[in-house]
């Protein structure tokens, strides 16, 4: 990433805050009609994501995470509660916090008949950053753009569009960016480069947030996760401890001869034989050590072909969170 860039899309100096984004108590209730109550979408959400980080913000459908992201945009009107971004209260100087965010929707909304280069162009003089101090090219050549510059938006492949609307997000070096399901219905190849170039700019100082239905996505990029449901935070920890919250494993063990049951030695485990040469057992990592589970195999004298330790994921813990009925 260019060094002017890079001195653009962080500014995390001495002086800025320790949250990137803070809301306290920030509820948000939408009218009834005469066919449909009253709708409340965000039930009291308290939350602090630290400057520099990646926070990954995650939930079902209609959990409240678009909601969340269209108040701190100023699309969406609270009811009540308080949010800052990098400092800047949203309803005490809401021109000042917004020019403090990007968002990159999940929705590609690129003029067809415009370039890269107008594209961003137009949406700097909407920020109202001045000609002179514009990095159009700077971030054409961070999102790998810059041989596109020209070339009507239409033209542009899936790939080159999101990445070209990170850019579009960037373009008044915000210090804090929302990326809202970036890589939905997008190749491998498109996804494995949308994040290195997400992790350069946060490498720069640039604050992440993310909203993802790849839960493997956030497992492998997020400093943090919180987890909403039903419009309330069910869960806000480090992705270590979250991981953490499932005491529960698995051992996978091939075998090189077949069985046509469960051996005794395994009567005190929860085993089970999915195929006659695949034994599985599911355990407690609190209750159950390893070196008794192998004590087992050779008390049974099992031929063992290969065995393998299958951790709880990000999935199994937001299954778990999520399918609790609403508070």
């Amino acid at each position: 990433m260019p060094d002017s860039l890079s001195r653009s899309a962080g500014t995390a100096t001495d002086s800025a805050p320790a949250a990137a984004i803070a809301v306290t108590d920030l509820r948000k209730t939408y009218a009834g009609t005469a066919k449909a109550p009253p709708k409340e979408a965000l039930k009291g959400i308290t939350l602090s994501i630290p400057r520099g980080s990646i926070y990954g913000l995650l939930g079902p459908n209609g959990a409240g995470k678009s909601t969340f992201i269209n108040i701190l945009a100023g699309l969406v009107n609270k009811t009540s509660g308080k949010a800052s971004i990098w400092g800047i209260d949203i309803d005490e100087h809401a021109r000042s916090a917004r020019a403090a965010i990007g968002i990159v929707p999940q929705e590609l909304n690129l003029d067809p008949f415009f370039t890269p280069r107008e594209i961003l162009d137009l949406q700097a003089g909407l920020y109202g950053v001045p000609k002179a101090e514009r990095q159009t090219d700077a971030l054409l050549e961070a999102v790998g753009l810059k041989d596109k510059a020209n070339a009507y938006a239409r033209t542009l492949s899936g790939g080159m569009r999101r990445r070209l609307m990170v850019a579009k997000a960037m373009v008044h070096a915000p210090p804090v960016l929302v990326l809202d399901e970036p890589t939905a219905g997008v190749d491998v190849e498109l996804r494995q480069s949308l994040w290195a170039h997400v992790r350069e700019l946060n490498r720069a100082g640039t604050t992440i947030v993310l909203t993802t239905h790849y839960l493997e996505e956030a497992q492998e990029l997020c400093d943090t996760i919180a987890i909403v449901n039903h419009g309330q935070v069910v869960a806000c920890e480090s992705t270590e401890n979250l991981l953490g919250r499932l005491d529960s494993k698995e051992m996978v063990v091939t075998l090189d001869a077949d069985l046509a049951t469960v051996p005794p030695a395994f009567a005190a485990f929860d085993a089970k034989l999915e195929t006659p040469r695949r034994l599985v057992v599911h355990y407690k990592p609190s209750e159950t050590r390893v070196a008794d589970l192998l004590g087992a195999m050779a008390a049974a004298g099992l031929a063992v072909k290969d065995l393998s330790m299958v951790e709880s994921d990000l999935e199994d813990v937001f299954l778990q969170l999520t399918r609790a009925p609403a508070a």
